[in-house]
């Protein structure tokens, strides 16, 4: 067991809800990218309700957006904990943020391709 973990029940679920919270405003600040795939979600999300398409389909494009969104916030972890780690230049170092930012590129390309194979 981890030392940091204590509290239990209701307020275990109070404290992780704030932790998120945090994690949405430090990314929000923060990270350049995760304010761009907000904007492309404000944009988007609202837009598949004036298109003229069945509801899976429409949970489907909301999915995927909020997808991008979810990587982003694991793409920005990655890079956090590896510049805690150290600044120093490091191939291993620099594999992880690559293949973060692969997976974001992949969730992109999956928005493209299921907007427009749903669209056309």
């Amino acid at each position: 067991m981890s030392p940091f973990k204590g509290k239990t029940g209701f307020k275990r679920i109070l404290n992780a809800g704030g932790y998120s919270l945090d994690g949405l405003r430090a990314a929000f600040t923060g990270e350049a990218a995760f304010r761009q795939l907000v904007l492309l979600n404000v944009v988007l999300i609202p837009l598949t309700f004036f298109l003229s398409v069945s509801r899976v389909e429409r949970a489907l494009l909301i999915a995927v957006c909020l997808l991008a969104l979810i990587v982003e916030l694991i793409n920005s972890a990655i890079e956090a904990a590896i510049d805690r780690i150290s600044l120093d230049l490091h191939p291993l170092s620099k594999n992880a943020k690559d293949m973060g930012s692969a997976a974001q590129f992949v969730v992109l390309t999956l928005i493209a391709v299921v907007w427009a194979v749903i669209l056309l």
